[in-house]
Protein backbone atom coordinates (compact mmCIF):
# COMPACT_ATOMS: atom_id res chain seq x y z
CA UNK A 1 0.00 0.00 0.00
CA UNK A 2 2.64 2.39 1.04
CA UNK A 3 3.92 1.82 -3.05
CA UNK A 4 1.13 2.95 -4.04
CA UNK A 5 0.66 5.98 -1.71
CA UNK A 6 4.18 7.08 -3.22
CA UNK A 7 3.05 6.86 -6.46
CA UNK A 8 -0.21 9.03 -6.62
CA UNK A 9 2.26 11.78 -3.84
CA UNK A 10 3.95 12.09 -6.59
CA UNK A 11 1.83 11.40 -10.18
CA UNK A 12 -1.16 13.61 -8.94
CA UNK A 13 1.47 16.96 -8.24
CA UNK A 14 3.14 15.85 -11.72
CA UNK A 15 -0.57 16.09 -13.64
CA UNK A 16 -2.08 19.20 -11.81
CA UNK A 17 1.81 21.31 -11.86
CA UNK A 18 1.86 22.99 -15.16
CA UNK A 19 5.15 24.20 -15.75
CA UNK A 20 7.17 21.34 -14.05
CA UNK A 21 9.40 21.18 -10.46
CA UNK A 22 8.68 24.52 -9.20
CA UNK A 23 5.23 25.00 -10.08
CA UNK A 24 3.94 21.49 -8.83
CA UNK A 25 6.58 21.94 -5.48
CA UNK A 26 3.58 23.12 -3.44
CA UNK A 27 1.26 20.74 -4.49
CA UNK A 28 4.02 18.01 -3.10
CA UNK A 29 4.14 19.73 0.07
CA UNK A 30 0.73 19.24 0.13
CA UNK A 31 0.98 15.57 -0.13
CA UNK A 32 4.12 14.66 1.48
CA UNK A 33 3.21 16.62 4.38
CA UNK A 34 -0.47 17.51 4.56
CA UNK A 35 -1.74 13.88 3.31
CA UNK A 36 0.71 11.71 4.36
CA UNK A 37 2.43 13.04 7.17
CA UNK A 38 6.13 11.72 6.11
CA UNK A 39 8.08 14.80 6.45
CA UNK A 40 7.48 18.15 8.59
CA UNK A 41 7.45 21.01 7.35
CA UNK A 42 11.09 22.07 8.36
CA UNK A 43 12.12 18.53 6.35
CA UNK A 44 10.32 19.63 3.57
CA UNK A 45 12.24 22.82 3.24
CA UNK A 46 15.73 20.76 3.50
CA UNK A 47 15.19 18.59 1.07
CA UNK A 48 13.95 21.84 -1.50
CA UNK A 49 16.85 23.06 -0.40
CA UNK A 50 18.66 20.01 -1.75
CA UNK A 51 16.63 19.25 -4.56
CA UNK A 52 17.78 22.96 -5.73
CA UNK A 53 21.34 22.29 -4.94
CA UNK A 54 21.96 19.31 -7.34
CA UNK A 55 21.78 19.80 -10.72
CA UNK A 56 18.75 18.29 -13.12
CA UNK A 57 15.05 18.66 -12.54
CA UNK A 58 13.55 19.34 -8.72
CA UNK A 59 10.40 17.30 -8.82
CA UNK A 60 12.25 14.18 -9.78
CA UNK A 61 14.98 14.33 -6.79
CA UNK A 62 12.80 15.13 -4.46
CA UNK A 63 10.47 12.09 -5.87
CA UNK A 64 13.53 10.15 -5.44
CA UNK A 65 15.03 11.08 -1.86
CA UNK A 66 11.33 11.31 -0.42
CA UNK A 67 10.33 7.45 -1.91
CA UNK A 68 13.54 6.58 -0.40
CA UNK A 69 12.77 7.66 3.01
CA UNK A 70 9.35 6.04 2.82
CA UNK A 71 9.75 2.92 0.87
CA UNK A 72 13.30 2.50 0.55
CA UNK A 73 14.52 1.48 -3.06
CA UNK A 74 11.33 0.50 -4.48
CA UNK A 75 10.11 3.45 -3.12
CA UNK A 76 12.68 5.62 -4.65
CA UNK A 77 12.48 3.84 -8.14
CA UNK A 78 8.46 4.60 -7.47
CA UNK A 79 8.50 8.02 -6.56
CA UNK A 80 10.84 8.97 -9.66
CA UNK A 81 8.20 7.51 -12.32
CA UNK A 82 5.21 8.85 -10.64
CA UNK A 83 6.95 12.51 -11.19
CA UNK A 84 7.83 11.76 -14.87
CA UNK A 85 5.13 9.85 -16.01
CA UNK A 86 2.17 12.07 -16.51
CA UNK A 87 5.19 13.78 -18.92
CA UNK A 88 5.53 10.15 -20.47
CA UNK A 89 2.05 9.10 -20.97
CA UNK A 90 1.46 12.67 -22.70
CA UNK A 91 4.43 12.39 -25.17
CA UNK A 92 3.82 8.94 -26.04
CA UNK A 93 0.27 10.15 -26.77
CA UNK A 94 1.23 13.01 -28.71
CA UNK A 95 3.90 11.03 -30.83
CA UNK A 96 1.21 8.30 -31.74
CA UNK A 97 -0.56 11.42 -32.79
CA UNK A 98 2.07 13.00 -35.09
CA UNK A 99 2.89 9.50 -36.25
CA UNK A 100 -0.89 8.97 -37.18
CA UNK A 101 -0.81 12.36 -39.25
CA UNK A 102 3.01 11.91 -40.14
CA UNK A 103 1.51 12.01 -43.78
CA UNK A 104 -0.48 14.90 -43.44
CA UNK A 105 0.73 18.07 -45.64
CA UNK A 106 0.12 20.01 -42.89
CA UNK A 107 2.48 17.98 -40.19
CA UNK A 108 5.12 18.10 -43.34
CA UNK A 109 5.17 21.84 -43.12
CA UNK A 110 4.93 22.04 -39.63
CA UNK A 111 8.39 19.56 -39.54
CA UNK A 112 10.07 21.77 -42.52
CA UNK A 113 9.38 25.20 -40.03
CA UNK A 114 10.77 23.19 -37.38
CA UNK A 115 13.85 22.17 -38.55
CA UNK A 116 15.72 25.19 -39.52
CA UNK A 117 14.72 26.39 -35.70
CA UNK A 118 16.16 23.32 -34.14
CA UNK A 119 19.23 23.44 -36.13
CA UNK A 120 19.89 27.67 -34.93
CA UNK A 121 19.37 26.60 -31.35
CA UNK A 122 21.99 23.87 -31.88
CA UNK A 123 24.25 26.06 -33.46
CA UNK A 124 23.79 28.44 -30.72
CA UNK A 125 24.53 26.33 -28.38
CA UNK A 126 28.04 25.26 -29.95
CA UNK A 127 29.18 28.65 -30.33
CA UNK A 128 28.57 29.24 -26.60
CA UNK A 129 30.47 25.32 -26.04
CA UNK A 130 33.16 26.65 -27.83
CA UNK A 131 33.35 30.32 -26.39
CA UNK A 132 33.35 28.67 -22.90
CA UNK A 133 36.20 25.93 -24.00
CA UNK A 134 38.25 28.53 -25.23
CA UNK A 135 38.24 30.88 -21.86
CA UNK A 136 38.14 27.58 -20.12
CA UNK A 137 40.20 25.56 -21.50
CA UNK A 138 42.78 27.27 -23.64
CA UNK A 139 43.46 27.45 -27.40
CA UNK A 140 45.68 24.83 -27.25
CA UNK A 141 43.46 22.29 -25.88
CA UNK A 142 40.02 23.27 -27.49
CA UNK A 143 41.64 23.11 -30.65
CA UNK A 144 43.65 19.70 -29.81
CA UNK A 145 39.82 18.13 -29.22
CA UNK A 146 38.50 19.34 -31.71
CA UNK A 147 41.10 17.84 -34.20
CA UNK A 148 41.13 14.38 -32.34
CA UNK A 149 37.65 14.25 -32.23
CA UNK A 150 37.01 15.21 -35.89
CA UNK A 151 39.74 12.66 -36.75
CA UNK A 152 38.09 9.51 -34.28
CA UNK A 153 34.53 10.47 -35.34
CA UNK A 154 35.46 10.76 -39.33
CA UNK A 155 37.83 8.74 -40.44
CA UNK A 156 38.50 5.93 -37.80
CA UNK A 157 34.75 6.01 -36.94
CA UNK A 158 34.78 5.34 -33.27
CA UNK A 159 31.59 5.91 -31.55
CA UNK A 160 30.26 9.39 -30.36
CA UNK A 161 29.87 8.06 -26.77
CA UNK A 162 33.67 6.65 -26.58
CA UNK A 163 34.92 10.00 -27.91
CA UNK A 164 32.77 11.96 -25.57
CA UNK A 165 34.30 10.13 -22.50
CA UNK A 166 38.08 10.32 -23.89
CA UNK A 167 37.13 13.99 -23.35
CA UNK A 168 36.20 14.00 -20.37
CA UNK A 169 38.87 12.36 -19.40
CA UNK A 170 41.50 14.35 -20.96
CA UNK A 171 39.89 17.27 -19.61
CA UNK A 172 39.58 15.68 -16.05
CA UNK A 173 43.55 14.36 -16.39
CA UNK A 174 45.05 17.93 -18.02
CA UNK A 175 43.11 20.46 -17.46
CA UNK A 176 40.98 20.00 -13.97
Amino acid sequence: MIYWEIFLAFFIPGILGYGGGPASIPLVENEVVGRYGWLTVNEFSEVLAMGNALPGPIATKMAGFIGFEVGGVLGAAVGVFAAVAPSLILMIALLGLLYKYKDSPKVKRMTLYVRPTIAVLLGVIAFRFFVTSFEGGGTFHTILLIALSYVLLERVKVHPAFVIAGSLLYGALFMG
